[in-house]
């Protein structure tokens, strides 16, 4: 099987804080394992040297992403490549992909990753969008252009079965039928962020737990929320956090749609207790700044279909805490999940200080991530796509 990967990278200037592009890296490889051929189609090179790689143009903003498809170096791409399969893990460019498939002359089998949803539901069941993607009213237009790549594909794949349900539900509502279309497919987790439970880890007598906060650090993301949280988390002296910024020095184009990851940084940065750390696109340094942790804390963010930062927390061994809201009340352990500023503290301090307590959930949440081993991944994303 051959297959075409095309990969928008939102963030090229910080490729360890794009979660698409260490998808793709892990995936390409494990596909290729598997007996596919695979190519990937971005601004940066992902895989291993068994993988094709093909360069396009970054796409500079979110929006330019979803509306500015190349059509022209669609069709010369799908012409060179002659796919089996096109997986297009920008849902909203599938419309452009489709014509240019028919412009090529290919009748290779489109398949759309919805990596990202620009809408949740409220539990009255309201859809909302996403204000991440809804500047100067532009998340109507995200959102019909997400339902038109829904339309476009042969194949959907979602990372969960929340994601699964709310994409369901927002096609339902415009009037696209999914009919057998839909598959789940986790991403992978990193094998590299996977250690040995065996292994030292800081016991409750050393000093003071940390926890820590390795979510973008987006306004969208609920980062107001753990701002208030983290002052409670730290009040009694028994906890510090650890909050990663994970972008560093952002461009000018992406400050000015979304300046608020500075401001978000700088409140908690002015906190005690609070160390706000780069990893410095260093992936070793990354894993180290884990090592050592007690406890991970989830984003409050309410359109979560999934991820990256919580199952590297896992794999690593570390319990997570999380507000009950979206896919991470589906995946997070029920007794680790909180709804109020109190009761997150109370399991903090518990896990900060009862070893019992704390081994058990580690082991938990390291199972948690087993089933995203990039081979088991790999062969739930070819049966999607065959």
């Amino acid at each position: 099987m051959r297959v075409l990967y095309l990969l928008n990278i939102s963030n090229p200037d910080q490729l360890s804080a794009d979660s698409g592009w260490i998808f793709a890296d892990l995936l390409a490889p494990a596909l290729t394992d598997a007996g596919a051929e695979v190519t990937v189609a971005d601004p940066a090179a992902a895989g291993d040297a068994r993988c094709g790689f093909h360069r396009t143009k970054a796409p500079g903003t979110k929006y330019r992403a979803r509306f500015s498809a190349d059509i022209d170096e669609l069709v010369a791409l799908i012409r060179a490549e002659r796919p089996d399969v096109v997986v297009a893990n920008q849902i909203e460019e599938a419309p452009a992909v489709r014509a240019a498939l028919l412009e090529a002359g290919s009748d290779a089998l489109l398949a759309g990753y919805c990596h990202y949803l620009p809408f949740s539901f409220a539990e009255g069941g309201q859809l909302l969008l996403d204000p991440s993607l809804n500047d100067r009213g532009l998340g109507r237009p995200v959102l019909l252009a997400f339902a038109a790549g829904l339309a476009a594909c042969d194949r959907v794949m979602v990372h969960s079965s929340t994601a699964a349900s709310w994409t369901s539900a927002a096609a339902a509502g415009m009037t696209v039928d999914l009919g057998d279309r839909l598959r789940v497919v986790p991403a992978p987790r990193n094998e590299r962020l996977v250690r040995d439970l065996t292994a030292n880890r800081p016991d409750a007598d050393v000093g003071e737990a940390i926890g820590v906060y390795n979510h973008r650090l987006y306004a969208h993301y609920g980062t107001g929320q753990f701002v208030g949280l983290a002052r409670d988390l730290v009040a009694s002296g028994k906890v510090r956090l650890r909050v990663m910024d994970l972008f560093g020095r952002r461009r000018a184009v992406r400050k000015g749609l979304d300046d608020s990851p500075d401001e978000m940084r700088d409140q908690l940065a002015a906190l005690p207790h609070v160390q706000v750390v780069s990893d410095r696109g260093d992936r070793v340094r990354y894993k180290n700044l884990l090592a050592d942790a007690r406890f991970g804390i989830a984003p409050f963010r309410p359109g979560c279909p999934w991820s990256m930062s919580v199952i590297d927390c896992q794999g690593m061994g570390l319990p997570v805490i999380s507000p009950r809201l979206g896919w991470l009340a589906e995946h997070i352990d029920p007794e680790l999940c909180f709804t109020s500023p109190a009761e997150a503290v109370a399991l903090a301090e518990r896990l900060a200080s009862d070893d019992e307590f704390h081994a058990v959930h580690a082991k938990r949440a390291h199972d948690s991530t087993t089933d995203f081993a990039p081979s088991l991944v790999a062969a739930r994303y070819l049966e999607a796509i065959s």
